[in-house]
């Protein structure tokens, strides 16, 4: 199994991408990996901007990756629900791409390549900071595949 994290811009908080290294480190068995696509430079319209982010974190995709959208409009999991998503998807997918978009969300090109949407929570946060919930939510959830005693219910 393959995981990538697509994530739009770098983050301008070292704490934010120490804290998500750190989680990403934690896992083992299951190559995880980062791309960082570029933020446009210039000021555009807010849909031009989502499209040509857009088209950017398509370069990094596969056709036969599984795409995930960190969404507010996706499925919500338990940490529980998700680890149990996730094993499931080992089984069927050899590589699962999860992409958490820019500032202003996804193009409509993003929707219909999407293969499923995630939300984290009902709450909206930044995409900087997102980066280390989810890897730590990542990582939980393969403590809970693997038996780990991380997570405590």
């Amino acid at each position: 199994m393959k995981i990538t994290l697509v994530f739009v811009g770098k983050t301008v908080q070292p704490e934010v991408s120490s804290l998500m290294d750190d989680y990403i480190s934690r896992i083992k068995g299951t190559d995880v990996s980062v791309k960082i696509v570029p933020n446009l430079k210039k000021k555009y319209p807010i849909k031009i901007q989502k499209t040509e982010e857009g088209r950017e974190i398509l370069k990094t995709v596969d056709k036969d990756d599984y795409v995930v959208l960190l969404d507010d409009k996706g499925k919500v999991f338990s940490s529980l629900e998700f680890a149990s998503w996730l094993e499931k998807r080992q089984i069927h997918s050899r590589s699962i791409v999860f992409v958490v978009g820019g500032a202003y969300g996804f193009s409509q090109e993003m929707y219909q390549r999407a293969d499923f949407k995630l939300s984290l929570s009902a709450m909206t946060f930044s995409h900087q900071i997102i980066r280390a919930i989810f890897a730590e939510q990542l990582y939980r959830a393969f403590s809970i595949i693997k038996g780990l005693p991380y997570h405590h219910e």
